[in-house]
C-alpha cells in the first residue's frame, strides 16, 4: 500500500462530495462535463481491476468510494438536464 496514492486519492476524492451537493442544489449542470465524468469513472474502474488483478489492498475501497460518487454525479447531471429541459419546454 502506497502512501502516495492513498494521499493523491484522499485529495482527489474530496472534490466528490462538494461536487455532488452542488449539482443537486443548484439543478444546474453549467460548468459541468459528463464526458469528464465518464473519464474520471474509467480512470477508478481501471484503478479498481488493477487492484483486484495485480496489487490487492485496501485501497481499492476509495476506488470503489469515489466510482460511486462519481455515478451519483452522473445521474445528478442527467436529473438536471431533463429539469433543464422541461424548463425549457414550459411544463
Amino acid at each position: 500500500m502506497s502512501p502516495f496514492e492513498i494521499i493523491m486519492l484522499l485529495c482527489f476524492g474530496a472534490a466528490w462530495p462538494f461536487s455532488i451537493f452542488k449539482s443537486y442544489k443548484s439543478r444546474k449542470n453549467s460548468g459541468k462535463s459528463v464526458v469528464f465524468l465518464y473519464i474520471v469513472i474509467i480512470g477508478y474502474i481501471a484503478g479498481i481491476l488493477h487492484k483486484l488483478i495485480f496489487n490487492y489492498d485496501a485501497v481499492i475501497f476509495l476506488y470503489f468510494l469515489y466510482s460511486i460518487m462519481v455515478a451519483i454525479d452522473i445521474l445528478i447531471y442527467y436529473r438536471n438536464n431533463r429539469l433543464a429541459i422541461q424548463d425549457a419546454s414550459g411544463s
